[in-house]
């Protein structure tokens, strides 16, 4: 066996009309409406509200922290009248309206970029095998067809085979994981919107400090999946590793 010191992330925020009382998700079990009654129950009989920030909050996140809008889409009901034989019936539609989350974010204190999106997972070296692997990791099929396009181009001048292309995509994906001795987070924009408004320089990257202003309506801050913090218009978290956090664990080895 062998020792194995793995980081985690600090949270700090600020703005205005914040609550750094959290609800565990783990505990409640809640509906999108009973998180976000939960949230707001929390926040009157918590006087802390009132901080401007910043404020450390209580928890670290061993894997990773995801911000974006609580409901990332809500269905709308739209009733239609017919008319026929002088008899009149309503059927309802219900159709999808999809709800971005509006942030704008600064990657190692570089300037601040509007973005929409999805939402914003940043994770550690522990938590780069789970969710954040997931969302940015490549299929076969994608790369194939990518390397397809290269070499109708004749940017590329070796023989196109299944081999190659499992090699790409696989050293590709291994590119996404990192020890989770290292002190630095990995962020990652989940399907970000780009046009004249929203931009996305970099979708994906390492860092060692992410900082979000919220522009949302009805947003989370969620700690590991299980501990959520309200966040939204006016609030700014920062996002961190301080080598201080690091947890003991034991490696039980073959």
């Amino acid at each position: 066996l062998r020792w194995q010191w793995r980081q985690r992330i600090r949270l700090y925020l600020e703005g205005t009309g914040i609550n750094p009382t959290p609800v565990d998700l783990h505990e409640q079990q809640l509906s999108q409406e009973q998180h976000s009654r939960a949230h707001i129950n929390e926040r009157f009989q918590d006087q802390r509200s009132d901080i401007s920030g910043p404020h450390l909050l209580p928890v670290r996140a061993l894997n990773e922290v995801f911000i974006g809008e609580s409901l990332s889409s809500r269905y709308a009901v739209c009733s239609v009248l017919f008319r026929e034989n002088c008899k009149s019936c309503k059927p309802s539609f219900k159709f999808s309206l999809h709800r971005a989350s509006y942030y704008e974010i600064s990657v190692d204190d570089g300037p601040w970029e509007k973005q929409k999106s999805s939402g914003l997972n940043v994770c550690t070296g522990t938590g780069s095998k789970a969710w954040s692997y997931n969302i940015n990791k490549v299929a076969h099929q994608a790369v194939e067809e990518i390397l397809k396009i290269a070499k109708k181009h004749g940017s590329l001048n070796v023989p196109l085979n299944t081999e190659l292309v499992q090699k790409v995509t696989n050293d590709y994906n291994e590119s996404l994981l990192y020890s989770p001795e290292e002190p630095k987070m990995f962020f990652s924009i989940r399907e970000p919107i780009v046009n004249r408004v929203f931009s996305s320089s970099r979708q994906r990257g390492f860092s060692s400090k992410v900082c979000v202003r919220s522009r949302c309506w009805d947003a989370c801050m969620v700690v590991d999946g299980g501990t959520s913090f309200e966040f939204n218009d006016g609030a700014i978290a920062s996002i961190m590793i301080d080598t201080e956090d690091a947890l003991c664990t034991v490696l039980l080895e073959e």
